[in-house]
């Protein structure tokens, strides 16, 4: 079966349907990544998105039970030069076919990954429709469909309903995680430091997240522009100088919205596991895994409060900021890796040490993220 994405532009991608049928829209985007598709398909951070990867072969490993970063995968569609109907992985479940038709997420292969990348990059991250086994459509009508595409409503679609805690009994601090679309592997890496967590849906406000008791509040990743968060930096405001606070990636955002800050949509993003960060204070630079749109003006931090500590050594954009006064820090990437080096997995600990604890507590209790993906 043949299916077609369509881009605002008018630019038109054919190649072979795999996965579900229908018609999706969403915003299409690239990831350099040469493993971890799993990852990148559950990763909340990409709701509303429809994701290509520029590594030419994928599905070879499969999907497997463990690698998910969150119930089910959240892309809008996945395009691929070439994808595996018979993967080799001791892990392996099932294909990604398989996989994506099971969650009804279109996937296009065939695609000329190479152009369509260079085409994005040059002018910039564009709406696209993305089309198989539907009724004929006109493509002058599905391009004014991708124009006519707004995101809204993100990080309500992909946070937690009810707050739920985990790694009850832990000896370590207690740590609120404000669900904006967290990957399980900032949950994970806190209990593998001994913490005790509570996730709590984006929508609580400061009291009833310091009704928690926690020692320190962990403001997460998520999807789409930090502004669309409606209430959050509000909430971080009434949280600054009561409580430690840590934000990754749309959490690093509200913190410098929060704060006077202004946000500004990239030309095409950071998404992948190669990106260089320098780190200005310790003068060391680190590879990291990144999966962003948005970035902070570092204009707008002047009288904020909030200091950069680190820069991006391609573009030279904000990767992390700390405040000069409160217990409170950020970083724009993704400290938890999955997929990516692990370089950055020390931040958590100074967080610790910022909730007054040890850097290093007991692991967590075995089976303290079974049944929640």
């Amino acid at each position: 079966m043949t299916g077609r994405l369509v881009l605002e532009d008018g630019t038109v991608v054919e190649g072979e349907a795999f996965g579900a049928v229908g018609l999706s829209v969403g915003e299409v985007v690239f990831n350099t990544g040469m493993t971890g598709y799993q990852e990148v398909l559950t990763d909340p951070s990409y709701a509303g998105q429809i994701v290509l990867m520029t590594y030419p072969l994928v599905g070879n490993y499969g999907i497997n039970d463990e690698d998910a970063e969150s119930f089910r995968p959240h892309v809008r569609g996945f395009l691929v030069r070439e994808w595996c109907d018979l993967p080799s992985h001791w892990r392996s479940r099932r294909n990604l076919e398989d996989y994506l038709r099971e969650h009804g997420i279109m996937g296009l292969a065939g695609v000329d990954t190479r152009s369509l990348t260079r085409h994005l990059r040059s002018h910039g991250t564009m709406r696209g429709v993305l089309v198989a086994g539907a009724p004929e459509r006109d493509e002058a009508e599905l391009v004014a469909l991708a124009r006519r595409w707004r995101p809204s409503g993100l990080v309500e679609e992909v946070t937690t309903a009810e707050p739920y805690a985990l790694g009850e009994g832990a000896a370590g601090p207690h740590v609120a995680v404000v669900d904006y679309g967290v990957k399980q592997n900032i949950v994970r890496s806190l209990l593998a430091l001994g913490c005790r967590v509570t996730v709590v849906p984006a929508r609580f406000g400061a009291d009833e997240i310091l009704a928690l008791g926690p020692d320190g509040v962990l403001l997460s990743n998520g999807p789409g522009d930090p502004a669309d968060v409606r209430g959050a930096p509000a909430t971080v405001r009434r949280l600054l100088g009561r409580v430690p606070l840590f934000g990754i990636c749309l959490g690093h955002q509200i913190l410098g919205l929060a704060l006077g800050g202004r946000s500004f949509k990239m030309k095409f993003g950071h998404r992948g596991v190669n990106h260089p960060v320098k780190d200005l204070e310790t003068g060391r630079s680190y590879i990291t895994t990144q999966n962003h749109g948005y970035a902070l003006d570092p204009e707008s931090l002047e009288g904020t409060g909030l200091t950069v500590t680190h820069v991006n050594l391609n573009d030279g954009t904000v990767e992390g900021m700390r405040h000069t006064s409160l217990p409170a820090f950020s970083v724009q990437y993704h400290p938890e890796a999955c997929p990516g080096p692990e370089d950055s997995l020390h931040l958590f600990g100074r967080f610790l040490e910022l909730m007054g604890a040890p850097a290093r507590c007991a692991p967590a209790p075995a089976g303290a993220l079974e049944g929640r993906g």
